[in-house]
């Protein structure tokens, strides 16, 4: 999947702390909701996620990009993250739904010293680079899906030899994508509720004219006060992320429908094309039609 933006967060997500079954070491569990309840969040667990029915606006570190059905990510410990589906699954009367399988382990759930024994070294080192979060793609992306498919109907000690298969698997693969800069650190404490609604009330109303001023008055802060808040939290001004996240759509928009140029810009928030396309090409290197006909070109 292409990756749309690249932001780096300083954010205060939520610590979650995950119930384990008592006859499992490690979690396994299938989701299916009307959209994807979790906030920004992190846990010390290590998350392989599936999507397996649905699309958003993905929020993995310091990564924004699009998800969609069938996207597979290793997450490492302490990675805050956000899966934030697409307004009109928040709609009432929608017929849409979300659906997933994600496990969730410890570095430590078969053992202090497992993953060093020699015969792990491969899979001790897939477990450092999901520092960086890594998109499973290609035919190692098959293979897990299914295993986690099968997962499923398995009893507590097949599903652990299952994802003993799986990490193998993945650790053996050159079709991970790391997701995050690299030097990301995660900073996990604060004031997480005021910053999801940022996020919130941007994702809502990028589209539109947004103004400073409006979301600074719902947060009861100055201006001032709420641009060094904002740039402190996302190293970013407001008007860039904003900017960001508009490009980040038109990119879904070009590779997913056959809107032209300018109703992508209009339906991305840009007021007027000449800006759109400045924008398109500093965020994203190329015009918009060149990126329409290099993702054709790989389809």
């Amino acid at each position: 999947m292409h990756q749309l933006v690249n932001i780096t967060y300083v954010v205060k997500p939520q610590l979650h702390k995950l119930p384990f079954s008592s006859d499992a070491s490690f979690l396994y569990k299938r989701l299916d909701c009307d959209y994807f309840p979790n906030p920004w969040h992190f846990h010390k667990e290590y998350e392989l996620v599936l999507i397996s029915k649905s699309k958003g606006t993905r929020f993995i570190g310091d990564n924004v990009s699009h998800f969609e059905d069938g996207d597979l990510s290793l997450i490492g410990s302490n990675i805050p993250h956000l899966y934030r589906n697409s307004e009109e699954y928040y709609k009432k009367n929608t017929k849409l739904n979300a659906s997933s399988i994600f496990i969730h382990f410890t570095k430590d759930f078969l053992g202090n010293h497992f993953f060093d024994i020699p015969e792990m070294k491969l899979v001790y080192k897939l477990l450092e680079k999901s520092s960086l979060a890594l998109e499973i793609q290609g035919k190692t992306k098959k293979y897990v899906i299914n295993k986690l498919h099968d997962m499923c109907d398995e009893k507590p000690p097949q599903r652990l030899l299952s994802l003993l298969e799986i990490l193998i698997r993945l650790s053996e693969s050159s079709e991970l994508k790391p997701l995050l800069a690299t030097g990301y650190l995660a900073n996990n404490s604060g004031d997480t509720d005021k910053i999801n609604n940022v996020f919130e009330f941007i994702l809502k109303n990028y589209t539109n004219e947004i103004y400073v001023q409006e979301i600074s008055s719902k947060l009861n802060m100055s201006v001032a006060s709420f641009s060094r808040y904002f740039k402190h939290h996302t190293r970013k001004t407001f008007s860039d992320y904003v900017t960001e996240i508009r490009i980040g759509n038109a990119c879904r928009l070009l590779m997913e429908n056959n809107y032209s140029i300018s109703e992508i810009s209009y339906k991305s928030g840009f007021d007027n094309l000449s800006n759109f396309y400045r924008h398109f090409r500093k965020t994203i290197g190329i015009i918009p039609k060149e990126y329409r006909n290099r993702f054709l070109e790989i389809v």
